[in-house]
């Protein structure tokens, strides 16, 4: 296979990633030559041909937004979000300190050390299931700071269909 980019460091391990973009990139040590490299990719070609359809999949159902685009659903988030935080929080007996609404692609939700929340506007392109799911998932967080279970058995007590709510999130 040909057309990926090599990125080398002080690693000791070849790796591989497809990008969210379709980039496929090897990364590699620093000594590692070239033909050991060639190989390696070629070995994962199955892997690689797999990764690049399930990004390109993703991508067509949820294509780069624009500008214009993401305002809309920055509006629509800001509208959506804030009224289902206060009404599972006093469900669950919590209090954040703080909603926001950022553009961040690589997660739904997240919830920090003092408590205040964080959800993606891209969660707005999603079922209001789905993004019931990830606000009862981040206001457990408030709780439990980690993914045990204890964490788990709030999130599920809270929302018996947790797990079918996030499959729509796949």
């Amino acid at each position: 296979m040909s057309g990926y980019t090599v990125i080398r460091s002080r690693r000791r391990t070849l790796a591989l990633q497809v990008t969210k973009d379709c980039r496929v990139v090897v990364r590699a040590p620093l000594y590692a030559a070239g033909d050991d490299i060639d190989r390696f990719v070629a070995e994962h070609e199955a892997w690689i041909a797999a990764q690049l359809a399930r990004q390109a999949q993703r991508l067509t159902q949820h294509p780069p937004r624009s500008p214009e685009e993401q305002e809309v659903l920055r509006q629509k988030a800001r509208q959506t979000l804030p009224p289902l935080v206060h009404f599972w929080a006093r469900q669950m007996g919590v209090t954040p300190t703080g909603v926001k609404i950022t553009a961040a692609r690589s997660r739904f939700g997240s919830c920090s050390g003092k408590n205040s929340l964080c959800f993606s506007l891209y969660l707005m392109e999603y079922p209001e299931e789905a993004a019931e799911a990830v606000v009862v998932h981040e206001l457990a967080h408030i709780r439990h700071k980690n993914h045990g279970p204890d964490f788990y058995a709030l999130v599920r007590g809270t929302l018996p269909d947790y797990d079918a709510r996030i499959k729509l999130l796949k």
